[in-house]
């Protein structure tokens, strides 16, 4: 079944509404009901587990990559719960099972805190720097709904989106196609965007694509074993009705690019005229989907698995066309290694 990305997301929203119909916590929320449960930590412990074994959508994958046994991971925490426990200690154990995920959109959310792994990013050299991107933006940018940009000396067009959750209208982008008119090249850096709205990565990547262009596939879970999953659908980009870019593209890249900001990469990799340079993306290529424990937390986990258009999971991050870090001999010249060797490409 061919479906455009369009399409797909008219398909889940339908179905979203139907869920929303029977599970009173809401759209791309569930709650514990297949067996009776009580707020104790021991089966707060035991509902977590259970929730994350017959949802989560990357065990296949993980115990490829890394080894990933989640039934190992069960003994290894369990002995560690009492019910005498607090409610800190029972938020620092299941905090730290979740973190056997690796996985940065796998979250538990308290009152008074936010378990979260950040490490696909914390263990990695940034690669950017605010103080060089004010060097290269000045006083002088113009700013478009999240979109930060202006032409440098060389004629090239920079634009910075800092994150995916800042919306830009149509409207927005047919103004910045046009100012960069004259421009030999746009270069669109996402370094630090960690994600956001899907539809804002697809409305901007739909400006450089010129015919319908197959960027992924998408699986949805269909049972509760670990391998249990749809066929892949193909998700299609289709060409903005609106103005498009037809010359030379740069997208940078870092380890902080992540979720629809890696979406967004992946679907510019695709494209015949675009070229990503920088550091290889955080990942997170799970739509994640939300549960409620029975103590009254809430937990996130990825549920959706994403695949490239080879069908390769995404979800430890993509590889750059050109691997480039920020030299300290060029931060201290005020210059962003990554800027300039995308400026040389396109010159």
């Amino acid at each position: 079944m061919v479906l455009s990305i369009k399409t797909m997301k008219t398909v889940i929203s339908k179905l979203l509404m139907l869920i929303a119909l029977v599970l009173p916590t809401g759209i791309l929320t569930g709650c514990v009901d297949e067996e009776e449960y009580s707020n104790t930590p021991k089966d707060t412990f035991e509902a977590l587990w259970k929730i994350i074994d017959e949802r989560y959508c990357f065990f296949d994958y993980k115990k490829q990559e890394y080894g990933l046994d989640w039934n190992k991971v069960y003994n290894k925490y369990n002995v560690r719960i009492s019910n005498d426990m607090s409610n800190e200690h029972l938020f620092e154990v299941l905090s730290e099972m979740l973190g056997e995920l690796r996985d940065g959109h796998v979250n538990l959310s308290t009152s008074y805190d936010f378990a979260r792994y950040w490490k696909w990013h914390e263990n990695y050299p940034s690669n950017f720097s605010d103080t060089l991107l004010r060097r290269y933006l000045g006083t002088d940018y113009r700013i478009a709904a999240g979109l930060k940009y202006k032409i440098l000396d060389d004629n090239i067009g920079y634009i910075y989106y800092e994150s995916f959750t800042d919306g830009i209208g149509e409207g927005n982008l047919d103004e910045v196609i046009y100012h960069f008119m004259p421009c030999r090249g746009l270069i669109i850096d996402v370094r630090n965007n960690g994600g956001g709205m899907l539809t804002n990565a697809e409305k901007l990547a739909a400006r450089f694509v010129h015919k319908p262009t197959l960027v992924g596939y998408m699986q949805h879970k269909t049972g509760k074993g670990h391998s249990d999953f749809s066929t892949m659908e193909e998700q299609w980009l289709e060409p903005s009705s609106n103005m498009r870019w037809h010359k030379p593209v740069c997208v940078l890249t870092n380890r902080s690019v992540y979720s629809a900001a890696n979406e967004f990469v992946m679907y510019m990799k695709q494209l015949p005229d675009v070229t990503i340079v920088g550091d290889k993306t955080g990942g997170g290529a799970g739509m994640p989907y939300s549960d409620m424990l029975p103590n009254g937390w809430a937990v996130r986990f990825s549920a959706c698995p994403m695949y490239d258009a080879q069908k390769n999971s995404t979800e430890f991050g993509i590889e750059p066309h050109h691997n480039v870090s920020i030299s300290d001999a060029d931060f201290a010249r005020g210059e962003d290694s990554i800027i300039e060797f995308a400026r040389k490409l396109i010159r």
